[in-house]
């Protein structure tokens, strides 16, 4: 009889070799790792899966196929471009097969989008999600601060954007600036940029370094390539997310990405960020001056108002003499008559004692001299007890504030050791040669500029700026001549120029000839300017 494993399915003998399910998946793997071991597939990304081992799972479908699609987490941490749930991409990897489930799939390397219609597809759909979620709201803005004392910068060290944005700082009002160092683009753009909004938000206040009251994130323009870190929804979380005004300054005017809806402030371009960041120092400058001058003059404008109504309201005022001399006369009038008066009432007073001294007999007398002195006793033995309880209370209170003032000094002294410590330290800062020298060059400076500026006042209020012009002075002598018979009378002149004197002799008086009238000037001309002698 001939074995089984010869014997066909219709009972005739086979010599086919036969497979064991391991031996049979292992040669249909080989074939196809060899066969697709490079490959670029197009698809629309579906089903997305991050477990906490770091893989990523989803699945690449186009309208009539789907391929199951994994990336390890080495490989997940260098992708271009992270897929996203309807992101239409190309995958780059080589296929394998799965033998416990018996299915193939595609081993993913990279990912890049499938175009710039995808991107901005993609870019449209990540924005209508991160706006319905509320992270785009006008009412989540900060207002920026008006004179930020530190300013934080996301951006390239090494590129024109810090220059353009230190130099319009430098010129407009300079800000201490602290640079947080970024990749601006490529793959490491996204989680550096979002890592440093965290960062500046994360310093305390009064630390050893100080922390920003604005930021702005820079960069310069490019294509859409180029910006897509700043797309990245977990640069638009920070960035919403972030305590401290921002400034979202990424490419030229044109460009847009979603910081800019998440940011505080959208600037055109860089230097449009600095220029949002502070006001012009000249222009505030300026705006104090004519505040001042203004209230100066208010004041002494309302002064003089209130100095003339006081003299207006003075001279309807009476003179003191007027005033005063009718009730001085009625005193007079009182007066003579006061001595009068007193005598009667004296009179009147004695006739009412001696009436009632009358009705008062010795018994009613000592009758009451005895209740007033039970009634003196009563109240002196009350005042004893309450002097006794009011000297006890008034040493208990006494005790308590003694115990108080004890402790307000012991205080006292601590605050004042407290305090003489810290000036002593404040006082020994204060005495570094460095400190002195940075006074002493500001101090220099300043007066240089104040010299400066009174020479510059000192020439433009000298008569030499107006011989500038074109005009002279005529010296008789160490004397001025201000008047022609001055000069005629002179026996000689010179005339100061802008470039040297010049000396002359004065002719003898002209004789006099008879004008005749000039004809009246047009409206509106001005008369020739003549020379000044």
């Amino acid at each position: 009889m001939l074995p089984m494993d010869l014997i066909d399915d219709g009972g005739r003998p086979s010599n086919a070799p036969e497979f064991t399910v391991s031996e049979l998946s292992g040669a249909v793997k080989q074939m196809i790792e060899g066969e697709f071991a490079h490959v670029r597939v197009r698809g629309e990304v579906s089903r997305v899966s991050r477990p906490a081992s770091g893989h990523l799972y989803f699945d690449l479908k186009d309208d009539r196929s789907v391929i199951a699609a994994v990336s390890w987490k080495g490989q997940a941490a260098r992708m271009t471009q992270r897929p996203e749930e309807g992101m239409e991409v190309i995958a780059i990897g080589r296929m394998t097969t799965f033998p416990g489930q018996s299915k193939y799939q595609l081993i993913v390397e990279d990912l890049v989008p499938a175009g710039a219609g995808a991107l901005m597809a993609m870019l449209e759909k990540r924005k209508v999600a991160l706006q319905a979620e509320g992270l785009f709201d006008a009412g989540r803005k900060k207002p920026l601060p008006w004179l930020p004392g530190v300013i934080g910068v996301v951006t390239s060290p090494s590129g024109a954007v810090i220059r353009d944005i230190l130099h319009r700082l430098r010129d407009r009002f300079p800000r201490r600036v602290l640079i947080w160092p970024v990749a601006v683009q490529g793959e490491k753009s996204a989680p550096e940029v979002a890592a440093a909004i965290r960062g500046f938000n994360a310093l305390p206040e009064g630390g050893p370094i100080p922390r920003p009251d604005l930021l702005i994130v820079a960069r310069g323009g490019g294509s859409i390539e180029d910006l897509w870190g700043f797309n990245d929804e977990r640069v638009v979380r920070a960035a919403a997310a972030s305590r401290i005004p921002l400034i979202s300054a990424v490419g030229h005017e044109t460009d847009t990405t979603l910081i800019d809806y998440a940011a505080d402030r959208r600037a055109p371009t860089p230097t449009a960020a600095a220029e949002m960041a502070v006001p012009v120092r000249a222009e505030l400058r300026a705006g104090l001056a004519e505040a001042g001058a203004r209230l100066i003059r208010a004041m002494a404008a309302r002064m003089e108002a209130r100095r003339q109504r006081a003299l207006d309201l003075g001279r309807m005022l009476g003179r003191p003499e007027r005033v005063l001399a009718e009730p001085r006369q009625r005193l007079d009038a009182q007066a003579m008559r006061l001595p009068a008066a007193l005598r009667a009432a004296a009179g009147l007073k004695r006739v009412e004692f001696a009436r009632v001294a009358g009705r008062h007999s010795l018994k009613a007398l000592q009758g009451f001299v005895a209740r007033t002195r039970s009634d003196l006793d009563l109240k002196s033995d009350r005042l004893s007890r309450a002097r006794a309880r009011a000297i006890s209370d008034a040493e208990r209170v006494l005790t308590e504030r003694r115990a108080k003032i004890d402790d307000l000094f012991a205080r006292l002294d601590r605050a004042t050791r407290r305090g003489i410590v810290e000036r002593q330290t404040r006082l020994a800062d204060l005495r570094a040669p460095q400190r002195f020298a940075r006074a002493i060059r500001a101090t220099m400076a300043r007066l240089a500029d104040r010299l400066a500026a009174t020479d510059r006042t000192r020439q433009t209020l000298g008569y030499r700026e107006t011989l500038a012009r074109g005009f002279a002075v005529v010296w008789n002598g160490a004397h001025v001549a201000t008047r022609k018979a001055e000069a005629e009378g002179a026996g000689q002149l010179e005339v100061e120029f802008f470039d040297g004197r010049l000396a002359v002799e004065p002719e003898g008086p002209a004789p006099r000839k008879v004008k005749k009238p000039e004809p009246p000037k047009a409206p509106g001309k001005a008369p020739d300017q003549g020379t000044l002698f």
